[in-house]
């Protein structure tokens, strides 16, 4: 399971040309999930996510958690992380969960989020046409992959 969070000032998604849901500063986080994932990596995930230390503090040094600072989360899935481009130059996602595998994890995601956090997750529609716009506050942009816990 990969995570690519994306420290935000704002962020929102759109769906057929109407508002769906928006955040303000926190993370708007996109959620690639592959056949083999598990809860085991979801906890870990969630886990990690909350206690990153990526917001500034008074001394302008990323130093503080979304826990601390008490941010937002946009959790958005996206098949398209597990993409393969090793052959030819049309992107395979052979390795991306399907649907049944899929939206259980990040149903998880969801519900764990939120009792960490103590307050509810926006999320973006599993399966839609989604339009995501963000204010990426730094920039700053993380990479989390369960597998590699890197």
């Amino acid at each position: 399971m990969r995570f690519v969070i994306q420290r935000v000032s704002e962020a929102s998604v759109k769906i057929e040309a109407s508002l769906y849901t928006e955040i303000q500063k926190g993370l708007l986080v996109l959620v690639g999930i592959e056949e083999s994932d598990t809860i085991e990596d979801a906890v870990w995930l969630c886990n990690k996510l909350i206690s990153l230390r990526i917001f500034s503090d008074a001394e302008d040094k990323m130093n503080l958690s979304l826990q601390d600072i008490n941010g937002d989360v946009l959790l958005v899935s996206q098949f398209t992380l597990f993409a393969s481009t090793k052959k030819g130059n049309r992107p395979s996602f052979i390795r991306s969960a399907k649907p049944d595998t899929a939206i259980p994890l990040y149903e998880y995601c969801i519900e764990q989020l939120s009792q960490l956090l103590k307050k509810p997750i926006k999320t973006g529609k599993f399966g839609a046409d989604m339009k995501i716009s963000l204010v990426n506050d730094g920039p700053v942009t993380i990479l989390l992959d369960s597998k590699t816990k890197e």
